[in-house]
C-alpha cells in the first residue's frame, strides 16, 4: 500500500470528536454519572462507567469533585459521553451480583447479600470476650461458648473463598 493510500485511509478514518479534558463539576453517585466543565461548556450526564444498568453489575470510580477527567464520545456522538480516566478518585464502588466492594476514604466495605465483614469482626470479638469455660478443680477441660465460635466460623466460610 502507498503511502499516499495510507495517508488518505487514515484522513478517512480519523474521528470527527476527540477526547478532551474536564474537570468535574458535580457527581451523581445514584446515576453513575457526573457533570464537567470544559473552558466554560458544560457536559451532563457523563457516563462513569462503560453501562449503567439497573440490574446490579457496576463498577464505578466516582471523581474527585474539582479534578480533572478525560472524557470521550460514544460513537462520535456528543451527547454521549464517558469518563475515559481519572486524575483523583474519591470512591471506588464494585458490585457483582450480591456481592460489593466499595473503598473511599472513611475505609472498606466488603459485602456478600446481608453479611459485611466489619459484622463478623465484631460478633467474632463479642464471642471472645464471651468465653465461659468449664473447670475441674482449677483445670480448664471444656469451652461451653464452642458452639458460638462453630457459628461464626461457618459465617466466615460462606463470607470468604
Amino acid at each position: 500500500m502507498s503511502k499516499a493510500l495510507q495517508d488518505a485511509l487514515k484522513i478517512l478514518t480519523k474521528r470527527g470528536v476527540d477526547t478532551f479534558p474536564a474537570q468535574v463539576v458535580s457527581v451523581d453517585k445514584m446515576a453513575g454519572t457526573c457533570k464537567v466543565s470544559d473552558n466554560g461548556l458544560e457536559y451532563e450526564d457523563v457516563q462513569l462507567s462503560a453501562t449503567v444498568e439497573d440490574n446490579g453489575k457496576r463498577f464505578f470510580l466516582f471523581p474527585k469533585i474539582g479534578s480533572y477527567v478525560l472524557v470521550s464520545p460514544i460513537k462520535e456522538d456528543l451527547h454521549r459521553l464517558y469518563v475515559e480516566f481519572f486524575s483523583e478518585i474519591e470512591d471506588f464502588d464494585l458490585k457483582i451480583e450480591n456481592t460489593q466492594l466499595q473503598i473511599d476514604k472513611d475505609g472498606f466495605l466488603l459485602k456478600k447479600e446481608n453479611e459485611t465483614l466489619k459484622k463478623l469482626m465484631s460478633d467474632f470479638i463479642q464471642a471472645c470476650r464471651n468465653m465461659v469455660f468449664k473447670t475441674n478443680a482449677g483445670i480448664t477441660i471444656e469451652l461451653l461458648t464452642d458452639p458460638e465460635f462453630e457459628s461464626i466460623a461457618d459465617r466466615f466460610n460462606e463470607f470468604l473463598k
